[in-house]
């Protein structure tokens, strides 16, 4: 937990790993995820390092087991999760994998295919058997084939010409719905009616063999005279993607084919079936083998690719990496290397270098700290190991979301959902859920669980609980004692329907009351006034107290990477500068608050016209000082602020140019030995990762590059302004606290009183009213919900974060570091 308050101490480590047993060693660190490896071979393209074959086996197993598992899919089979924790599987094993994933895929392709073909058979069977088995009635063109006893027999015999021998020929076939009526339009106007045809549509669905989706068809029939004509009606045909099939014109032998394709539809069903049974035992098998050979082969390539960034030595005989490791896990590093290597006989070597460049930034965080860690990062990840916010942003997150969102009632139903999730987390179903937004807040159910905490407790402060007061405590007003001493008559009370209490009236103010806001103001017409004057006053306090606490920690920073000279130069003014103007407003508020009681509240001064003054070095005759010496204590105050200014513009580039013409004047022995002492401490660079002032004008190839005056004193003076502005705009963003507060406050009221008050002041009958209030108390929780906690608490959610990246961490956070992404098998595990 110490590592929340500032990232670890982070080292670059050399690793040197025997040829043989650099794959063993590598997968160790990915089980473990201890390193962060850095690529040695960033001007080599991944097509040219030494493992790029064994990484290409690997995803071209990858491919296989795509296929596969869309197949197991498109069967409509889940793949179980794999057993336990699989190691990477060793080098050797990786042709047997391939292998017998190859064999199984090919199997499966096979197997697939002559399902797919047997479907395909059957479907035309059946298409077949439909077209012959659908009644379309004898064509006219056929009559010259009935008997001579035929009703259609004309009496005298035609007179001979030259179409007498022509004979009539069938075309039968199957076409989609909806392009029939196309199919028959275009047939009568190409043969210009030298046909006839019927269409009818099918009784039965037939299944896809493809999609697996039940179609329908339209069967046709059609009669034709001459072979030009056959040619046009096929050609037509296949142009729609009919089909067709041969047609008996003898009923008796169209019954014999019929029964002939029912038997062979029969008999390729049963062959299919088969086919089927099979096809799910190799489905089977992919199931086994599936989940475990997708995670290895994962793992596998992973390693290689880590091994792709290792540069080789020059006797070939070991892989040389470079990795970022946490001081506090090396010794657990020696270990796994040394177990890793013992086998080949040459154990592998760790040892710490030195290193100019900045090292990343870890932070171990658990299931509760991760989500304001969270928060944290999304600004910006800190330098290396810079104060980390984070541990007290779990403190002052929730409790200035609670100042603007204070209602006991909708934080306890922000708890209570959030208590549910923290309850049910380890639950698989919980962690399984697909929904971004459900993600989101099962993410961050610690964050909600203390902003409704929170909540209660500035609700209880401002006693509101769905927008209504509550008496816990009795009042600190007294009605009775103001009737009594006032002779408040009938007539009194008719003529004044507001009346007024006098604190000054002996028995009417007993005291304060012992938690909270008294609960006589939400009777009272200044409610509004009051609570404006009370949040107003109470936002400038937090925000005074939380920035000058950010400049507090800046200290912490200034220690621990040597740079004392801030302390004098910019934390010390720039804490004079802030409490000396807006700390002094603080002071008069609570100077206020305790020395003018309700007694002597109408002769108490405007600490406004004060403060006014104070910067305009004048008085006011009609405003009253609050303590002797007053005028004096303030232009101190305004004459010292005044004076931080140029020692914040000036002071550190001074320092900074008078260290350099220092180093300047030093011999070259001096340098040497610095130098010498820089290579032989790993951590003697640590100082350089300071401010980018202290860097300006220096690249990080050359730390001993001459500092470039304009440019340090561009950015001080930046610093210098963004600081002194900041106060005043940062002091008056707080007063958002005031602001989003009063709003929720007044939007809780509004639909209270527009939706349950209407109801409970009905003058209906009791039962009536009873029934009433069932769908009317629905409307009213479905808009608490909506409106009051995911709108409104969004709203305060986003300002909270406004306040801690602008307000707070620009004062001490530059977050312009980077995170330590370990290698690790995690993520594949998962």
């Amino acid at each position: 937990m110490g590592s929340m308050f500032r990232g670890e101490e982070v080292a670059l480590v050399q690793l040197f790993l025997p040829t043989a047993a650099a794959y063993t060693c590598v997968s160790q660190l990915g089980e473990l995820g201890l390193v962060e490896f850095r690529d040695l071979n960033a001007s080599v393209s991944a097509f040219q390092r030494r493992f790029v074959v064994d990484v290409r086996r690997c995803e071209e197993l990858e491919k296989t087991f795509t296929f596969l598992q869309e197949e197991v899919r498109r069967a409509g089979l889940a793949l179980p999760p794999p057993e336990g924790r699989l190691p990477a599987p060793p080098p050797r094993d990786l042709l047997r994998i391939q292998e017998e994933t190859d064999r199984l895929a090919l199997e499966l392709r096979d197997v697939r295919g002559n399902q797919q073909e047997l479907r395909a058979q059957l479907y035309q069977l059946q298409l077949h058997e439909a077209v012959l088995g659908q009644s379309h009635g004898p064509p006219l063109a056929a009559a010259h084939t009935d008997g001579p006893s035929s009703e259609r027999s004309p009496l005298l015999p035609p007179p001979g010409g030259p179409h007498q021998d022509l004979k009539v020929n069938f075309v039968a076939g199957a076409v989609e719905p909806h392009k029939a009526a196309a199919l028959e339009r275009l047939l009568w106007r190409a043969c210009r009616g030298f046909l006839i045809a019927s269409f009818q549509e099918m009784e039965q669905q037939l299944q896809d063999p493809v999609t697996g989706e039940p179609t329908r068809w339209m069967t046709f029939l059609i009669s034709y005279w001459g072979e030009q004509i056959g040619q046009k009606i096929r050609k037509i045909t296949a142009c729609f993607h009919c089909h067709v099939f041969p047609f008996l014109e003898q009923e008796g032998a169209r019954q014999g084919a019929l029964q002939q394709l029912q038997q062979q539809s029969q008999e390729l069903q049963e062959v299919l079936g088969e086919t089927e049974r099979f096809l799910s035992q190799v489905l089977g098998r992919v199931q086994q083998l599936l989940p475990a050979g997708q995670l290895q082969i994962r793992k596998m390539k992973a390693v290689y690719l880590a091994l792709n960034q290792c540069s080789v030595s020059s006797t070939h005989k070991c892989l040389i990496a470079e990795v970022w490791c946490a001081v506090r896990d090396l010794p657990t590093l020696q270990q796994v290397l040394q177990a890793s290597s013992s086998e080949v006989g040459v154990s592998a070597v760790a040892h710490r270098i030195p290193c100019q460049d900045m090292p990343p930034t870890l932070i171990r965080t658990n299931r509760f700290t991760a989500s304001f860690q969270g928060i944290v990062d999304a600004y910006g990840v800190g330098r290396y190991q810079e104060v980390n916010p984070a541990p007290y942003t779990i403190i002052t997150f929730p409790f200035l979301f609670a100042v603007m969102f204070g209602d006991v009632g909708h934080g306890l139903l922000m708890f209570l959902f959030a208590l549910a999730m923290v309850l049910a987390e380890n639950q698989p179903a919980m962690k399984a859920m697909q929904n971004e937004i459900w993600q989101t807040f099962f993410g961050g159910r610690y964050l909600l669980l203390l902003m409704g905490l929170f909540s209660v407790y500035t609700g209880f402060i401002y006693n509101e609980c769905f927008s209504r007061a509550t008496t816990i405590f009795p009042s600190g007003w007294s009605v009775a004692a103001m009737a009594n001493q006032s002779g408040w008559s009938d007539a009194y009370l008719a003529q004044h329907p507001v009346l007024d209490l006098d604190p000054n009236v002996s028995g009417v103010f007993l005291g304060p009351y012992p938690f909270g806001i008294d609960p006589v103001w939400s009777l009272a017409t200044n409610h509004l006034r009051f609570l404006n004057s009370f949040k107003m006053k109470m936002s400038v306090i937090l925000g005074v107290v939380h920035m000058a606490f950010g400049v507090v920690l800046g200290v912490f920073n200034h220690m621990h990477f040597g740079q004392s000279h801030r302390l004098l130069l910019e934390t010390l003014p720039e804490l004079v500068f802030l409490l000396g103007l807006f700390g002094y407003l603080v002071f008069l508020v609570v100077y206020k608050w305790l020395c003018f009681t309700a007694v002597d509240s109408a002769t108490a001064p405007s600490i406004l016209i004060h403060f006014i003054n104070m910067f305009l070095f004048s008085r006011s005759p009609t405003n009253r000082p609050l303590y002797s010496g007053q005028e004096v204590v303030q232009y101190v105050l305004v004459v010292l602020a005044l004076a931080t200014v140029p020692v914040l513009l000036l002071g550190t580039p001074l320092y900074l140019l008078r260290q350099q013409r220092r180093r300047q004047r030093r011999p070259a022995g001096g340098q040497n030995e610095d130098k010498a002492k820089l290579i032989d401490s790993p951590d003697a660079s640590e100082s350089d990762w300071g401010p980018d002032e202290e860097k300006a004008g220096c690249s990080e190839d050359d730390k001993d590059a001459e500092l470039v005056p304009s440019e340090i004193f561009m950015h001080q003076a930046i610093h210098t302004i963004e600081f002194c502005l900041g106060c005043i705009s940062n002091t008056a963003s707080y007063l958002r606290l005031w602001a989003l507060s009063l709003a929720h406050a007044q939007l809780s009221e509004v639909l209270w009183a527009m939706v349950m008050r209407v109801a409970l002041n009905s003058d209906l009958a009791v039962g009536v009213q009873a029934v009433l209030l069932v769908p009317i108390f629905a409307a009213f929780a479905v808009m608490t919900v909506a409106i009051l906690l995911v709108m409104e608490g969004l709203s305060a959610f986003l300002h909270a974060l406004r306040l801690h990246w602008v307000e707070f961490q620009n004062k001490f956070y530059s977050g312009n570091g980077y995170k330590l992404s370990p290698f690790t098998f995690a993520v594949e595990d998962e």
